[in-house]
């Protein structure tokens, strides 16, 4: 009898290509993996892996029972969440991802509202970027993500998923309080052709769309510094080091020496929540849809 968590552990082991990003998918020690890959190679009589440089790689055998493994976890996700369905109650444990901002604004006062509507629902949340989030819900390593776009790059998602609105998050241009344009009720992001920006990390969909942004209307951007936490970039502007684009979502309150601007010509990030198509049905999923909702609604009419 094939054991269901070491089939997990070996199709997570083909999915993320190695033993140590398995390891980090599946929340667990890479000893943990390497045990669970030994005990399915005793079971099943056959070598599952090989060394591959300092790394490893399946067998045909691996991927022969990988193939296999993906198609039984299927099944028995689509088991759990007819199951979970038809009890009509939302239990167990729900996996969740969240980008930085949104797990910042939007999962405080969600999982306050979880917690005390579905006390036998274990929800936890992980911050990650959009594409490791979109990857992570394909791959089943989460069950529920909050993902973003923005009005003028959509965000590339996956056949088999599901989603749903959450809220419609305005973003500003935050700049130092002595710049010529920080007394200005709107400015236009043409303004900024000769200001040097402040971006998230090169690779993040933010800095993508930013670029992307900047370029469409005419400007090559002249980045100065990088960073991931919006509140590192308003300090950076507080120091007078460059003007940042700066959503609404999970902003918190604005340093001292720090202007935000909006923008005539709204820019929007749409903020929306993404699952597999085949847990629809799940309670625990529209129990986590619904509480973010609830938490975007409060924070647009704030």
């Amino acid at each position: 009898m094939l054991n269901l968590d070491r089939l997990r552990t070996l199709s997570a082991v083909a999915r993320h290509g190695s033993v140590s990003a398995a390891a980090d998918g599946l929340h667990v020690t890479t000893s943990a993996v390497s045990q669970q890959i030994a005990k399915l190679e005793r079971e099943t009589g056959q070598q599952l892996l090989a060394k591959n440089g300092r790394g490893v790689r399946l067998t045909d055998a691996g991927r022969l029972l990988a193939d296999h493994a993906t198609r039984i976890l299927s099944q028995v996700e689509l088991a759990q969440a007819e199951l979970e369905a038809h009890r009509g109650q939302a239990v167990g444990e729900l996996r969740l991802g969240a980008f930085p901002t949104a797990a910042r604004g939007l999962f405080p006062a969600a999982l306050v509202t979880l917690r005390a509507e579905h006390p036998q629902l274990r929800a936890r949340l992980t911050e990650m970027e959009p594409d490791e989030s979109v990857r992570g819900v394909v791959r089943g390593d989460i069950d529920l993500a909050v993902v973003l776009d923005w009005y003028n790059r959509p965000l590339s998602l996956p056949d088999g998923l599901a989603k749903a609105p959450l809220l419609d998050d305005p973003a500003d241009v935050a700049m130092p309080s002595a710049h010529p344009l920080a007394r200005r009720r709107s400015v236009e992001l043409e303004e900024f052709a000769d200001d040097e920006w402040i971006s998230w990390p090169q690779g993040e969909f933010c800095n993508e769309w930013l670029m992307f942004t900047l370029r469409s209307k005419g400007i090559e951007p002249r980045v100065a510094h990088m960073a991931e936490e919006h509140g590192t970039q308003l300090a950076l502007i507080a120091a007078g080091l460059g003007v940042a684009v700066a959503p609404r979502l999970g902003r918190g309150p604005v340093p001292k020496g720090v202007s935000v601007v909006p923008v005539r010509h709204t820019m929007r990030r749409h903020v929306y929540a993404i699952w597999r198509a085949d847990a629809d049905r799940r309670p625990s999923i529209r129990a986590a849809v619904g509480a973010l909702r609830t938490a975007g609604k409060n924070l647009e009419d704030s």
